[in-house]
C-alpha cells in the first residue's frame, strides 16, 4: 500500500509539471498555488470516496487462517455495524479463539439487532454465561433466555440454560419444572438422561420422581447413526509420553461444525492408552439436548491436555481437526502432534 501511494504522488507531480509548466513561466505563485490545491483536493477526494482497506493484501486475498477471518469481519463490520449475521459470525471467531469477552461482546451486539430471534438470544446469554469466572448465567442472560422462550417456549437450549441458570440460583423446583416439557419433544435416549436431570432436582427440592413419559420417535438421524462414531487415536512420532506432567490426560471429542465449541460427546483417557480405539456415542454427551444423533456432520479431534482438564489451555497439543458425515462408515484416525 504503502509503494502504491508513493507511486500515486510521483504520478501526479509529473502530470503537474506538464500542466503548469507553461505557467510557471508567468507566475510561479500562482503555479504553486494551483499545485498546492490539486495536491489536497486529490488526497481529500481519496480519503472521503476511496477504499484504502482494498489496498490491503489481507484484505483482497481469502483469509487462509482464522485470526485473518476474524480480521476481515472486523473491518466489514466497522463499516456495516448492523449486520447482526456479521456479529453472530464474528462472535464464533472469538469464541474459537477462545477469547470469551469479545464474543460475549459480539454476541450481545448481534442480539441487540435481532431481538427477535430466539437463536441469537440462546447465543447471547450463552456467551456471557461462559465470560464470567463462574460460568454463572447472571441478570441479563436470564432475561434473553426469558426473552427466547416468549418468542418460541420450546426452544431446546434456551430451555436447557435457563433450567441451569434456575439450578444455580438455588430453585431445582424450578429448574424440573422448566425442563419437563421438553421430554415429549426429544427421542427417547434423550428423553432419558434429560429425565434423570429433572428427577435429581425434584430430589433436591424435596419432590417425589416424575415417572418417565411417552417421548417422540427417534429422528431419521439418529436411527442412521447408530450414535456410534469410531476413532483411533495415536501420538505422532517423536512425542516422548515419560517427560510429561503426571495430570496429563487425552479428550477425544466431537463438536458441531461451525457451531460452539462445547463437544457433544467426549472421552477423557490415560496416556498410556494411547495408541487406542474408541466410539464416541450419546452416552458421551455432556448435555443431553445437544448429541450426536442430533447432527449430520461432526468435526472430531483429540487433544493432549498438559493440565489434564477439558479446557484448551497454553501447551495443550492436538491433532488436526477431522470433518465426519454420520453416520461414520470407517473410524476417524487421529494424530496428535505434527509427523
Amino acid at each position: 500500500m504503502v509503494m502504491f501511494l508513493i507511486a500515486a504522488v510521483i504520478l501526479l507531480i509529473l502530470t503537474l509539471h506538464a500542466v503548469l509548466r507553461p505557467l510557471w513561466a508567468h507566475s510561479r505563485k500562482l503555479a504553486v498555488g494551483i499545485a498546492t490545491a490539486m495536491v489536497v483536493a486529490s488526497g481529500a477526494l481519496y480519503l472521503h470516496f476511496g477504499t484504502p482497506d482494498a489496498l490491503d493484501p489481507a484484505m483482497v486475498r481469502a483469509p487462509t487462517t482464522l485470526a485473518e477471518a476474524r480480521i476481515q469481519l472486523e473491518r466489514k463490520l466497522a463499516k456495516s455495524p448492523d449486520d447482526a449475521e456479521g456479529w453472530r459470525l464474528l462472535g464464533r471467531a472469538y469464541t474459537a479463539e477462545e477469547n470469551a469477552g469479545e464474543a460475549a461482546r459480539a454476541f450481545a451486539k448481534a442480539a441487540q439487532l435481532a431481538p427477535r430471534d430466539p437463536e441469537v438470544l440462546t447465543e447471547a446469554a450463552e456467551a456471557r454465561a461462559l465470560a464470567r469466572e463462574d460460568r454463572r448465567f447472571d441478570e441479563a442472560a436470564i432475561t434473553q433466555l426469558n426473552q427466547a422462550l416468549a418468542i418460541d417456549p420450546l426452544h431446546q437450549r434456551a430451555r436447557w440454560f435457563l433450567g441451569i441458570s434456575q439450578r444455580q440460583a438455588g430453585q431445582p423446583a424450578k429448574a424440573a419444572e422448566t425442563w419437563a416439557p421438553l421430554l415429549t419433544r426429544v427421542d427417547a435416549d434423550t428423553a432419558a438422561t434429560l429425565l434423570v436431570q429433572i428427577n435429581e432436582a425434584r430430589a433436591t427440592a424435596g419432590l417425589a420422581a416424575m415417572p418417565s413419559p411417552t417421548p417422540a420417535p427417534a429422528s431419521p438421524s439418529a436411527a442412521a447413526t447408530g450414535t456410534k462414531l469410531p476413532v483411533e487415536v495415536a501420538f505422532a512420532r517423536g512425542i516422548d509420553t515419560s517427560h510429561l506432567p503426571a495430570e496429563a490426560r487425552v479428550f477425544v471429542l466431537a463438536r458441531a461444525v461451525g457451531g460452539p465449541p462445547m463437544p457433544v460427546a467426549v472421552q477423557k483417557h490415560e496416556l498410556g492408552a494411547l495408541p487406542l480405539s474408541i466410539t464416541l456415542s450419546d452416552a458421551d454427551s455432556l448435555m443431553p439436548t445437544a448429541r450426536l444423533s442430533g447432527l449430520g456432520e461432526v468435526e472430531v479431534l483429540a487433544r493432549l491436555s498438559m493440565s489434564g482438564t477439558a479446557n484448551k489451555q497454553e501447551g495443550d497439543v492436538e491433532s488436526r481437526p477431522v470433518r465426519v458425515s454420520l453416520p461414520a462408515k470407517e473410524p476417524v484416525r487421529l494424530v496428535i502432534g505434527i509427523e
